[in-house]
């Protein structure tokens, strides 16, 4: 169950990334009220998060620490949640303990302590809220993409389809 959800997780961050492709710097950098920021940095907070999250539960082995004070391109944005993609996939291939708990020291001193459970269900409410924002904001300067929720993505695999009563 958890693939499904993370494979939707990336597809759908790629399709907003896609949409976005065309799209000038002066739109993607453009501050919108209610994002991170931009369009653009809202993007990088949410791949940046899951490299971090990916970090984290690996001890360091997949993912990476991006810190959102370093300027992505938007390409280098794209290059990263491709890459945390392929880390997902790789993460849900081993046995996963949920209940395994994992400490984060943060440059204050203080530590959080959480369970891997905990972490991956962060990581996919993350991802769908910054996504859901980047919508909202995508429609507000004219640009609405397309559906990106789990019946799109699972009718565009294949795991989901319609049909119609018989007559």
């Amino acid at each position: 169950m958890l693939r499904e959800g993370f494979r939707h997780h990336a597809w759908a961050t790629r399709q907003l990334l896609d949409h976005c492709a065309s799209f000038s710097p002066e739109v993607l950098t453009r501050d919108v009220t209610g994002l991170y920021g931009s369009v653009l940095a809202t993007f990088q907070h949410l791949v940046d998060a899951d490299a971090w999250y990916l970090d984290g539960i690996t001890a360091h082995e997949l993912g990476e620490d991006v810190a959102d004070k370093t300027q992505l391109t938007f390409d280098d944005v794209v290059t990263l949640a491709d890459r945390n993609a392929a880390h997902w996939e790789t993460l849900l291939d081993r046995e996963l303990d949920p209940d395994t708990e994992i400490e984060v020291r943060h440059g204050d001193g203080s530590v959080t302590v959480a369970t891997v459970g905990v972490r991956l269900a962060q990581a996919l409410h993350h991802g769908s809220d910054h996504r859901s924002q980047i919508g909202t904001a995508l429609t507000v300067l004219g640009a609405p993409a397309d559906e990106f929720d789990v019946w799109a993505w699972a009718e565009t695999v294949g795991l989901s389809r319609d049909i119609e009563p018989a007559p």
